[in-house]
């Protein structure tokens, strides 16, 4: 055979396996068998410097010397008479091994250890013969603490080929950590009766300007896992199709003037749904904490008692005149920016100008409604009348499109052209770069 027929994961824990050998290998195959909770029996003359760690400090027993038959059933290996010992003793001394790996770069004394296996009945695994062994260790990668794929183990084999299998084995790992596999659990420990469900948690992702793959890993992989995505109607809302069909949705998206959900009634449910010990993802478009009102959900939740990850996003304050050719910051131009809300009024734009360079970009969120106000007091509050204005809308997506004009004819301009919501205003000297850099989306190169 050149691959395993029957795939079994084995429950080591407390269970005798030998180790035959003292390199590399075999020390990869100790640490990986001490991580089960085997109780390891290395049988060696010599060992590399992993393997002596190892023994040194008690997590195996080193036989010092080479291999002899018996060593897999403890049957004449010589030593005190069995009934001469406690019963402990005897029970630790004669349990025969479970499972063997053998890497001692001998193939005879490979095969002499592969041959007793069999006549035992016990599993072999020799890594000089694949297609001569019993069983096979496939390359095997467990997910990490506190990241999606945390419960989960990839073991992966390639018919003897094992750098193939590392690859894959690799390649399934990243996919599961970033999001693009499934790794929401769907079955739930139960709760004893009589005590409280654990409490969820809430994580506050920044989902980037719109396009599906600028979501951040960490944020794709928290959505694979959730339970509950409480969206906005900004952000890379193509990756919902893609959640399980028993995953709650609820969508809470507001457009200008039109707040169908409460910023209140958005806090409630995020701390209602934790507390039923659900996972909840808040998919926010951009970065959370960057005019996304996520400073007020997290206080909301840890009030509550629920505890809250944020998972910063590409804010659409950078990234989407960056789409249209147009950099924030220039040398030579511009050493600075500043970004405002302009959806409650032009004084807010003002404030936040106020201790700026006469230089640095302004880039203004929300601004479409009252540009013709917001435009008029920056000229009155000395920016010239010609200075630069774009108009960015739909960044990053098919239906991207920029509109470049003046802050004297920016309201002008913009209802002649039909701009609308989202867009981003960018009033500054650097709009002229994009005469020169055009659109660097590649939106359609992405598709």
């Amino acid at each position: 055979m050149t691959s395993p027929a029957y795939p079994l994961t084995l429950d080591l824990a407390g269970r005798r396996v030998v180790v035959v050998g003292g390199g590399p290998v075999a020390a990869r195959r100790a640490a990986g068998l001490v991580d089960a909770g085997a109780l390891v029996d290395l049988v060696a003359p010599f060992v590399c410097e992993d393997l002596a760690t190892l023994a040194t400090t008690g997590m195996i027993s080193w036989v010092r010397r080479d291999y002899l038959p018996g060593d897999l059933t403890l049957k004449d290996r010589g030593g005190p008479d069995p009934d001469d010992l406690s019963n402990s003793q005897a029970e630790g001394v004669l349990d025969p091994a479970w499972l063997v790996h053998t890497a001692t770069g001998d193939p005879l004394v490979d095969a002499q250890v592969a041959r007793e296996a069999d006549a035992a009945r016990i599993w072999c695994v020799r890594a000089d013969a694949a297609d001569a062994s019993s069983a096979w260790t496939p390359a095997v990668a467990r997910g990490a603490d506190g990241t999606a794929s945390e419960g989960l183990t990839v073991a992966v084999t390639a018919g003897g080929d094992p750098r193939r299998a590392t690859a894959v084995r690799d390649a399934v790992l990243a996919a599961l950590d970033s999001g693009t596999l499934p790794v929401r659990r769907v079955r739930r420990e139960a709760t004893p009766q009589g005590t409280a469900t654990p409490v969820g948690g809430v994580a506050l992702v920044g989902g980037g300007p719109g396009a599906d793959d600028l979501i951040t890993v960490r944020g794709r992989a928290l959505l694979a896992a959730a339970d509950v995505i409480v969206t906005d109607r900004l952000g890379p809302r193509g990756l919902l199709q893609t959640v399980g069909a028993d995953v709650e949705v609820i969508d809470v998206g507001k457009t200008p003037g039109n707040h169908p959900v409460s910023q209140e009634r958005i806090n409630e449910l995020l701390v209602h749904h934790a507390l039923l010990g659900k996972r909840v993802v808040r998919l926010k478009g951009g970065d959370p904490f960057v005019l996304g009102r996520g400073g007020e959900e997290a206080l909301h939740c840890l009030e509550h008692g629920v505890p809250v990850e944020v998972v910063p996003g590409v804010t659409s304050a950078v990234s989407v005149p960056a789409a249209a050719g147009i950099p924030v910051t220039h040398r030579g131009i511009a050493a600075s920016f500043v970004v405002a809300s302009a959806h409650e009024g032009a004084e807010h734009v003002l404030a936040a100008a106020a201790d700026a360079a006469p230089d640095a970009t302004l880039v203004l969120l929300m601004g479409v409604t009252r540009l013709a106000e917001t435009a008029a007091a920056l000229i009155a509050s000395g920016r010239p009348a010609d200075t630069p204005v774009a108009l960015v809308e739909r960044g990053w997506t098919p239906e991207q499109r920029t509109t470049t004009t003046t802050l004297l004819h920016a309201a002008r301009d913009a209802a002649a052209t039909g701009v609308q919501s989202p867009a981003v205003v960018v009033v500054g000297q650097v709009v002229n770069l994009r005469e020169r850099l055009g659109d660097l989306s590649g939106v359609a190169s992405r598709e």
